[in-house]
């Protein structure tokens, strides 16, 4: 299989895995929050609000909200964001359509409804924040303030999840000025429902996101150090770097093999070492950020 072969077969994957991720994130929406009346934050959250008061579907309000957005969008984070985004903007607002008319609203009652607000909220905020980052992970978003995130992150050092949770607390809150028939402890109910779920949904969306980022650092002391570096180099592609030691209880001279992984392919690097020298001692920590090349890049 050729690069340009390889190139489009992984393009394909990453559309399939933001069109899994944004299924989630409708179902969450179809399933736990709006049956339930709730507001969450978001564009989503916007389209909710409409929908509510004037009838006007999610799928619609969403829809024309996001471009306007995505025009900005563009110009700040490139054409290939753009291309993924609006993608996901496409497919969400079909699903918005699509979804719902495709559950049955008996299950939805006994499912989501006959539970209480409270799980639904904490369901839904699970499964749309898990939705976000299987999109956000392959450079996409699920539209509106994820676009506002994106951008923000691309030039400072803040996780989406938390600039995402200050601007859901503006959206969530302004269900408050909403005319409606609603009592008003009904109504601080519905939004203190809905900073539960957006901060669900920010914890779920961090924890995947900041999981697949962690990095550890791992030291080999082994007198075969160099098959364990040359095996790592050619099976993995990271870089090892060997420095001097000295053993002060024995006096002896020996070589540390160190290399920097991300932590899920931490395992491999053990099984490998494993099999050159089973005797080898090794030590493996946590890094608090890698920067270069193979890694995440330094922010302004």
């Amino acid at each position: 299989m050729n690069a340009k072969s390889k190139k489009i077969l992984s393009e394909i994957k990453s559309y399939f895995i933001i069109a899994i991720g944004l299924l989630c994130y409708v179902l969450a929406w179809s399933i736990f929050i709006l049956p339930n009346n709730m507001v969450g934050g978001g564009v989503t959250g916007i389209a909710a609000l409409i929908q509510y008061w004037t009838g006007f579907e999610v799928s619609y309000s969403y829809f024309i909200i996001n471009i306007v957005l995505l025009l900005i969008a563009l110009k700040v984070l490139g054409r290939g964001f753009g291309a993924k985004t609006v993608f996901a903007i496409l497919v969400t607002s079909v699903l918005f359509k699509v979804v719902p008319a495709l559950i049955p609203a008996s299950f939805i009652q006994e499912f989501a409804v006959n539970n209480g607000p409270m799980l639904c909220c904490i369901f839904g905020g699970a499964l749309a924040g898990l939705g976000m980052a299987l999109t956000f992970a392959q450079g996409g978003s699920t539209g509106g303030t994820d676009i506002v995130a994106l951008m923000i992150n691309k030039y400072r050092s803040v996780s989406p999840g938390k600039i995402i949770v200050l601007l859901d607390v503006i959206i969530i809150s302004s269900s408050l000025i909403l005319p409606s028939e609603a009592t008003w402890g009904y109504k601080f109910a519905i939004v203190i429902y809905g900073f539960i779920m957006s901060a669900v949904l920010s914890f779920t969306l961090d924890m995947f996101l900041s999981g697949s980022k962690q990095s550890v650092q791992i030291l080999i002391f082994s007198k075969q150090y160099d098959v364990i570096a040359d095996r790592i180099t050619k099976e993995t592609g990271r870089g090892v770097t060997i420095i001097n030691s000295r053993g002060w209880y024995t006096k002896e001279e020996g070589k540390v093999a160190i290399v920097i992984v991300r932590k899920n392919e931490s395992s491999y690097i053990l099984r490998i070492i494993k099999e050159v020298d089973k005797t080898a001692f090794i030590s493996v920590g946590s890094v608090m950020g890698v920067y270069g090349r193979g890694f995440e890049q330094i922010k302004k």
